[in-house]
């Protein structure tokens, strides 16, 4: 990607926390191996269903209207933000039987949005999430594909798996599928994709289904869509390092970060690979302000408006799996015990498999230590699982070129706290600082998402 060409402060000294992970030869700090470019490449992702995207200030945005999903894409655009990523939703969110109302429960179609925004910009990637276990091979390659010719080269993938019957209840085949299974089916899936794509004759025969077709569609000026994974598990990874060009991590914090890439490196290494072959993406929230302190005030501010008491009684509802209804969010977490062992998968795949007796003690405990009422802890939560990048612009900046610089990520998968304008901030005062530090480009490198993502050709 291009750099920018003005005088930065990347080589600024190291951070003594960044200096101790830094443990290999100074040129190959995180594997010997892997050689950081040392750029930065953002992508905004645009939920939709989510209990972090404020939807009561007047200026929230409708997240079914064209106009919101046009109005990101151009401000990420305006910031050379590499990609926009829409999310998928196959059923209805729920929350203890009923359609969850606290905030966005569904969502429009991807592909069909995507195809719209790609008459309206130019340069920035469109990327849909798009399930494996609920499409037929053929027919998502040939979609894909057609929304990659549409947009002259800037289709990804976000390529995700779905085991649960309740996600399978509205689909023929049920949820048919094993959870040790996922990933080999989605292998095998990825693999006709790219066989179609190639404009080859496919002929698979799987445990789930046969495939007898061929590619009838020109390749794109980027060849394919570009394959993105979110999978940690070490299935996950080991899926990724075969078959993904980017994976979406959720490592945000600087240690997690470095040893999730050494995770990936290696195996990358070990599936016969480049080591710089896949791209690491962490999901961040990021809330700026002038100063540190103006920044801390924002941050209370954006929590407030997130999780209020109703959302904040209903997360422990959904671990405590019984109605709290009767306890005063601003008193001390629930002493009653939970009425499940597993918490459901109603409300997606962030609240699956907590083991609720050890996690609801463990909750309790950790809120009396600290002293936080149910509202309190549960902002508290809100904040730590939406990484470490809030503060000042140039606090902000110095931190994300010592990543940068380290090699822990290639850059950050954006979510906004507010739709349209949640990202205006961070192209209007951090594009610039991170410009003039040298780890951010100052235009795009291609017209493709492939190119803009620094991967090599296909």
């Amino acid at each position: 990607m291009t750099t920018a060409t003005a005088p930065g402060r990347s080589g600024a000294p190291l951070s003594a926390e960044a200096a101790a992970l830094a443990t290999g030869p100074a040129e190959h700090p995180l594997h010997p191996a892997h050689t950081p470019t040392g750029q930065l490449s953002f992508g905004v992702f645009f939920q939709g269903v989510n209990s972090s995207t404020i939807w009561r200030l007047p200026e929230s945005g409708d997240q079914v209207a064209r106009e919101s999903f046009e109005a990101l894409a151009r401000t990420a655009e305006r910031g050379l933000f590499s990609a926009f990523f829409l999310g998928e939703g196959l059923r209805l969110r729920e929350h203890r039987g009923v359609p969850f109302e606290l905030d966005v429960a569904g969502r429009p179609d991807a592909q069909t949005l995507l195809a719209a925004l790609a008459g309206v910009t130019e340069r920035i990637g469109l990327v849909a999430t798009q399930n494996t276990t609920y499409n037929d091979p053929v027919d998502l390659a040939r979609r894909l594909q057609t929304l990659d010719l549409l947009s002259g080269g800037r289709a990804g993938w976000n390529v995700v798996t779905t085991d649960n019957a309740w996600t399978g209840e509205n689909f023929r085949r049920g949820g048919y599928l094993d959870h040790a299974d996922r990933y080999t089916h989605a292998e095998a899936f990825v693999q006709v994709a790219e066989q179609y794509w190639r404009g080859e004759q496919v002929a698979h025969d799987g445990a789930h289904y046969a495939v007898r077709a061929s590619g009838d569609l020109p390749r794109s000026p980027q060849g394919r869509p570009v394959l993105f994974q979110a999978g940690a598990s070490p299935a996950g990874q080991d899926f990724a390092a075969r078959t993904a060009d980017v994976i979406f991590s959720p490592h945000g914090a600087l240690a997690a970060a470095v040893e999730f890439r050494r995770s990936i490196v290696e195996r990358t290494v070990a599936a016969g690979r480049d080591p710089g072959s896949v791209k690491i993406l962490p999901g961040a929230e990021i809330i700026l302000a002038p100063t540190e302190a103006e920044a801390e005030e924002k941050v209370r501010w954006v929590r407030d408006l997130q999780i209020g008491p109703e959302q904040a009684i209903a997360l422990l509802e959904q671990y405590w799996g019984r109605d709290l209804s009767d306890f005063d969010p601003d008193g001390p977490l629930p002493d009653v015990p939970p009425e499940v062992e597993e918490s459901g998968v109603t409300r997606g795949a962030g609240f699956q498999f907590a083991k609720a007796e050890e996690l609801t003690r463990a909750w309790r405990e950790e809120a009396a230590e600290k002293g936080q009422s149910i509202l309190e802890f549960a902002r508290g939560r809100a904040g730590a699982r939406r990484g470490e990048f809030t503060g000042s612009y140039d606090a902000v900046a110095d931190r994300l070129a010592e990543f940068a610089r380290l090699g822990a990520i290639d850059g950050l998968n954006i979510t906004p706290w507010l739709i349209p304008s949640g990202i205006d901030d961070i192209v209007d005062h951090l594009v610039p600082r991170l410009q003039e530090r040298g780890v951010y480009p100052t235009e795009y490198a291609g017209a493709t998402l492939r190119e803009n993502l620094g991967l090599p050709p296909v």
